[in-house]
């Protein structure tokens, strides 16, 4: 790469022209472009995933996970305009979690680009709810008590790298763990929870920041008034994540959700290794026989009514977002570019702004959606579909 590299697109916030320079990695200026542009693509932040499970083949849990196979997934996702993303590890027996972990650690070792490209790792359990429906797929017989010396361990062989994790405070234990997730820099996100209301408050006031795909992993029948997501949605102090591609919550609950948090809402895609599959039937190690149809939409085969995961990317669920007009391309591509890092840093660091890294997607709006066209990593163009 050239010293300096200028890219010439429409700013996804005002549609207006504009040259964005960068030089070392980072946004040196961004300026007015006087001469028209030859197409109708727009600029804007990487995306930013916070919960991924896989993608294409490649499944962060199966235990066959190899070094190649994060590499692999990483090279994927930037094609699909992600330049972070938070590998997903969910429950599982002990020593399985701490070998997966291990993979991930080592992939980002050993490869600069893999390891620009994982901002962290989000353990999704096993400190979840043992009741059917918050559950979720989630193995019960790995379903656990939060344990702070098990969580050291996993800490440790992941290099430190476990950044977020989902648990339910229903367990007696979670108020002394959640503290020292805080004081050790993680994340800590409600999720996969029958927690009662005064739980739900009592993990909030010692540190919970975030709910995970709020909406979904719960009973299918809960108390009118008072139940664990009518108390997250109140909470001013808890970020909400959700997922948007179409199946997983109804549009007029998503506009509930992001109506009620317009600024602390962040979209996740819960990508599965089905994700970009062609229609057909699987098989999954977690849910079995499994059937992804011709809209997109992944479920159980025996049991149609339940939803087997994600099978979609974080682009496909913004572009569901502006094509059904719940939100502006802007406000939907923040959802899920800069809300991500601002929920986990108090301040976003990757705005399309001088002196912000220069980690940039450029796309464009056509019959299929949005496409990506460039996506930028660093200020170095890591994928191109054009010359």
């Amino acid at each position: 790469m050239d010293k300096n590299t200028i890219f010439e697109a429409l700013d996804y916030r005002t549609n207006n022209p504009i040259n964005v320079e960068v030089e070392k990695g980072y946004i040196k200026r961004i300026s007015e472009c006087k001469e028209e542009l030859d197409s109708a693509y727009y600029i804007a932040p990487g995306l930013v995933d916070l919960q991924v499970n896989g993608f294409k083949g490649i499944d962060l849990n199966n235990l066959e996970l190899q070094v190649s196979d994060v590499d692999d997934l990483c090279e994927v996702l930037l094609k699909k305009g992600i330049t972070n993303f938070y590998p997903t590890i969910i429950t599982n027996s002990d020593e399985r979690i701490t070998s997966l972990l291990t993979t991930i650690s080592l992939a980002c070792e050993n490869s600069a680009k893999t390891n620009c490209c994982i901002a962290g790792i989000h353990l999704e359990g096993p400190f979840i709810s043992l009741e059917d429906g918050p559950r979720g797929a989630h193995a019960k017989a790995f379903v656990k008590a939060p344990d702070w010396e098990l969580f050291t361990k996993w800490q440790h062989a992941a290099k430190g790298k476990i950044r977020m994790i989902t648990l339910s405070p229903e367990w007696a234990a979670s108020t002394n763990f959640i503290q020292k997730c805080v004081a050790s820099g993680v994340v800590l996100s409600i999720g996969h929870t029958a927690a009662s209301p005064e739980q739900i408050q009592e993990a909030i006031k010692v540190g919970a920041t975030m709910s995970t795909h709020l909406g979904n992993a719960s009973h299918a029948k809960l108390p009118r008034h008072q139940n664990y997501i009518f108390e997250q949605l109140a909470s001013d102090n808890l970020w909400s994540t959700i997922i948007a591609d179409g199946f997983h919550l109804p549009d007029s609950l998503l506009k509930i959700f992001i109506k009620t948090k317009p600024n602390k809402t962040i979209l996740v895609s819960d990508a599965t290794s089905f994700a970009d599959f062609p229609a057909g039937d699987y098989t999954s190690h977690i849910g079995g026989e499994v059937t992804l149809d011709s809209s997109g939409r992944l479920f159980i085969k025996d049991n149609p009514n339940m939803l087997a995961g994600s099978a979609q990317s974080l682009l496909w669920c913004v572009h569901q977002l502006i094509e059904k007009k719940i939100l502006s391309l802007k406000d939907a591509w923040n959802m899920a570019s800069i809300k991500p890092t601002e929920a986990l840093f108090g301040s976003s660091n990757n705005l399309l702004q001088v002196g912000h890294k220069a980690n940039l997607v450029i796309f464009e709006k056509n019959n299929k959606g949005l496409e990506i066209i460039k996506t930028i990593q660093s200020g170095a163009i890591v994928f191109s579909k054009i010359n």
